[in-house]
């Protein structure tokens, strides 16, 4: 079975970093796919990483992480009055724009992102079974 847990971006707003990597860990340790409204820091994205690698073991293979965010590239080449209330909008809220998905190895094989779309492919759940002939 498949299990998404969202944690919105209010949920770890008062954390610090180390309790906020310590939650998503948990959840990914736990099978879940977390779907996190808003962004690590980069700094948290690193210790994140790191926390995961001294993590693995036989029953915890790592994670698959994606951040996806408006594109604000854009907003600075092409100024306009809706682009305007973007980027202050960006400027007021920070991290809060975008999304981070972040899941266990074991489950997601792959995140693929375009500006369309986002694809989260899995891993097959049943494990093919060895029988034996006599």
């Amino acid at each position: 079975m498949l299990t998404l847990q969202f944690i919105p971006y209010h949920e770890i707003s008062a954390l610090n970093s180390e309790q906020r990597i310590k939650k998503i860990l948990t959840a990914a340790k736990s099978d879940k796919i977390v779907l996190l409204g808003g962004r690590l820091r980069k700094h948290e994205e690193t210790k994140l990483i790191e926390k995961t690698m001294e993590s693995i073991n036989g029953s915890f293979k790592g994670i698959e992480l994606a951040v996806i965010h408006p594109n604000l590239k854009k907003l600075k080449t092409n100024f306009t009055f809706d682009n305007f209330k973007k980027h202050i909008t960006n400027l007021l809220l920070g991290n809060r724009q975008g999304m981070t998905i972040i899941g266990p190895a074991t489950v997601v094989k792959e995140i693929k992102r375009d500006p369309n779309k986002i694809e989260l492919l899995t891993k097959n759940g049943t494990k093919k079974r060895r029988t034996s002939r006599t």
